[in-house]
């Protein structure tokens, strides 16, 4: 093997909520990890698709955003030290002759695991691209799907398209930096936060931000440079919009994309599984989550929860297989106290 792996007990692909909680079930049973996924941050579709939208089906947690519940997630693993490798896919899973499985990603990083665990939510998500002949080779210098860099957009006339929170969020960060921001959306309706809509608006009335009710339906460049696009409103009337940067936030789409090809029983692009381990059909990988299907499934973060600390018992006894597994409780047990880093309470 030309590169040299990291070696792991575990690999979880996917780092959404349910992935988060995955390395916390692991933590618990002595069972470090190594996390991947396709997108530049961790949440999944709670950071992606609704970061300050309210979820209210959490337990104990009358209500909370995405974004809160991924910090809080991100919090109650810091023991756990597991390691995250961003904004890559995994292209390749095969199983070696000692049993382990050679995970490969696109960034070309190995991985040598013992269990994998598939918590890949609907799959793979990538970015919904803009629909314009041609315009994929200004991808990464003038034209933007992620925003990795803020500052780089500072003095720039910017033409932000979408009507998502990450359209508004970021027509409204750049507001305060660039030299002018243009906000593109097909119709007079956002599915974003009500105060960002409100605060868009705002800054429209004070002329801070313009907002064009249509889309996009050519550019021009010279030079191997954007220099402007053309924009068609509702009554089909054309104008030339100059600018520096395009910035596209359509949303996600989710892709199942290789796990396809990884040799596993799918029903429907979803991973079957077992009901008492969330076992694929191929021993040492587990599905948990909204990728896998079971009779009854449903599709909730809780439920995924519950899978994850049954795929942990059930992974440990896979690695471990002469050693019986204790089930143990982090009210009373002084080992789970020592391994979150928490004093063990003496009770009266």
């Amino acid at each position: 093997m030309s590169h040299s792996p990291t070696q792991t007990d575990a690999v979880i692909i996917g780092a959404g909520p349910v992935g988060l909680f995955q390395i916390f079930e692991l933590g618990l049973l002595e069972i470090k990890a190594h996390v991947i996924d396709s997108l530049p941050e961790v949440g999944g579709q709670c950071i992606e698709l609704y970061p300050d939208k309210p979820i209210y089906d959490i337990p104990a947690i009358p209500v909370c955003t995405g974004r809160e519940l991924t910090n809080n997630l991100l919090k109650q693993i810091e023991p756990f030290g597991a390691q995250f490798h961003l904004g890559q896919e995994v292209t390749k899973l095969e199983r070696q002759a000692d049993g382990r499985f050679l995970i490969i990603t696109s960034q070309d990083k190995h991985f040598l695991s013992k269990t994998v665990f598939i918590a890949a939510g609907v799959g793979a998500f990538q970015p919904r691209t803009i629909n314009l002949d041609g315009i994929d080779r200004f991808i990464g210098k003038q034209l933007f799907y992620h925003v990795k860099s803020p500052e780089q957009f500072t003095g720039k006339r910017i033409v932000i398209c979408g009507g998502g929170d990450a359209a508004l969020d970021w027509a409204i960060h750049f507001s305060e930096i660039a030299a002018s921001v243009t906000l593109i959306h097909r119709r007079d309706e956002f599915k974003a936060a009500p105060k960002s809509i409100a605060r868009m608006r705002e800054l429209c009335a004070n002329h801070q931000l313009e907002l064009l009710i249509g889309q996009v339906s050519g550019y021009e460049a010279s030079d191997d440079q954007l220099k402007e696009i053309t924009f068609t409103n509702i009554d089909s009337e054309t104008k030339q919009i100059p600018l520096d940067d395009l910035l596209v936030f359509f949303g996600l789409s989710p892709k199942l994309g290789p796990i396809s090809d990884w040799g596993l029983n799918i029903d429907r692009k979803q991973i079957c599984v077992d009901t008492h381990k969330f076992q694929t059909s191929i021993p040492g990988i587990y599905a948990v989550g909204d990728i896998n299907v079971y009779p009854g499934k449903k599709k909730l973060i809780l439920s995924g929860f519950h899978e994850a600390a049954l795929a942990a018992f059930a992974a440990a006894e896979y690695l471990n297989p002469e050693k019986q597994i204790q089930l143990q409780y982090t009210t009373t047990s002084p080992k789970l106290h020592k391994a979150l880093g928490v004093k063990s309470p003496t009770f009266e």
